[in-house]
């Protein structure tokens, strides 16, 4: 395998290419149809990527990003900085990672002065990543990166989570160097024994140790082209990954914390179990002041809440609730790829948003199960975004045959 590494060309080393006969003009004269076309392309390739059929893991992830404050990301190659690029497009991330992965836990570290820093710890609750990333707006560009301090301390983080869970990394390295105190080959033979994935995604230039990083770890590794590919790349994460071989089945055990209940004439039915207390998810925050009766008690131990889901720090408990894993639940049995075909002069409109097919189109996509016909964009929001068939949903006899 690294021979063929080895061997394999760049871009720029490969024959010469006339990239632009590949843009020819139609009969009026025009470019529209052939952008078009090549914009097809690409969806298609994207919705291709969405058929492998691998099992996917996504009900419990726990996932470090790693972020690179050194004095290279004070560069104006993205606008206004690589470094504000890079915050602004992470607080997408965390809203849509936590979106689709509600039971999951993620962190943020940031590395600079050949040293790393933890920003937050691993944790569901998105609003206080994103309060933290806007902080981080002020933070000073300076010194060299430090890779493997990086990982190291990311490594600590989440070795002793559970074998059931997925553990992740996620770099944003904008340096071309990394200045380590150690061997980062023993870094790299701890993450894999650890069954730790490492991603990278580089601002710059490839660098080899990153492309070695992540192919012994079972990650991924790419190289934005502009601001658009680096967040397409960085909102590529939020999929989970393929399960790893050597990945554990287990039960795990879960509370379902009710609400309050409140009478009519405005009090509890049990004014002893739910007197206003402060919740523990807030009481190291300066600002925290007393809950009313309304938030959620762990049913294992009764320590308060005020927003689910989280991890009880009494008793360990993971607290959720119903709607949070029906939202997990579509990536271990993901919809079926929708068939290809031809379009034909009979269908007329697309099922799912109704819009009528163009000539451009040429090719539609078929639920084998309802055989209703979408077009491509709503293949790819189905399968991306919904991850239910809105022809089998609408249809009662075939809803009626998945729940039972």
């Amino acid at each position: 395998m690294a021979d063929e590494d080895e061997t394999k060309e760049y871009r720029w080393e490969s024959g010469y290419e006339k990239t632009w006969e590949a843009i020819k003009e139609d009969d009026d004269g025009l470019l529209e149809s052939n952008v078009a076309d090549l914009v097809a392309r690409a969806k298609r390739k994207r919705a291709a990527l969405k058929d492998t059929g691998a099992i996917q893991l996504g009900m419990m992830r726990h996932l470090f990003v790693v972020v690179d404050a050194s004095a290279c990301m004070f560069l104006q190659d993205l606008k206004p900085t690589r470094f504000l690029c890079v915050l602004k497009l992470l607080e997408v991330f965390v809203h849509e990672f936590f979106d689709l992965n509600p039971i999951s836990q993620l962190g943020i570290l940031t590395t600079k002065m050949k040293r790393s820093e933890q920003i937050t710890v691993l944790a569901g609750n998105q609003k206080k990543h994103i309060e933290a990333l806007q902080q981080l707006k002020d933070l000073s560009c300076e010194g060299e990166p430090s890779l493997q301090n990086s990982l190291e301390r990311a490594m600590n983080g989440l070795k002793n989570m559970p074998a059931y869970s997925s553990r992740e990394i996620l770099v944003l390295f904008g340096s071309l160097t990394t200045c380590d105190p150690g061997d980062i080959q023993k870094t790299i033979k701890s993450l894999k024994d650890n069954n730790i994935r490492v991603s990278i995604i580089g601002l710059a230039a490839e660098v080899r140790i990153c492309q070695e990083i992540a192919k012994k770890t079972g990650g991924t590794y790419n190289v934005l082209i502009d601001d658009h590919h680096l967040k397409e790349l960085i909102l590529n994460q939020v999929q989970p990954p393929a399960v790893a071989g050597s990945m554990e089945a287990s039960l795990v055990k879960m509370g379902f914390p009710g609400g309050s209940p409140i009478v009519n004439d405005g009090t509890s039915d049990s004014s002893a179990d739910h007197a206003p207390a402060y919740c523990l998810c807030h009481i190291e925050s300066e600002t925290s002041s007393l809950m009313g009766p309304n938030g959620y008690n762990c049913p294992q131990c009764g320590s308060r809440y005020c927003e689910l889901p989280v991890e009880c720090k009494q008793c360990g408990l993971t607290l959720v609730s119903a709607p949070h894993l029906a939202r997990s639940y579509h990536h271990l049995f993901p919809i079926k790829p929708f068939i290809e075909r031809a379009q034909v002069r009979e269908t007329t409109h697309c099922f799912a948003c109704a819009k009528l097919f163009v000539e451009a189109e040429t090719n539609v996509y078929e639920c084998e199960n309802c055989n209703q016909i979408v077009c491509l964009d709503c293949d790819l929001f189905i399968r991306e975004t919904l991850h239910t068939c809105p022809g089998c949903a609408s249809d009662p006899v075939t809803a009626q045959m998945k729940t039972n």
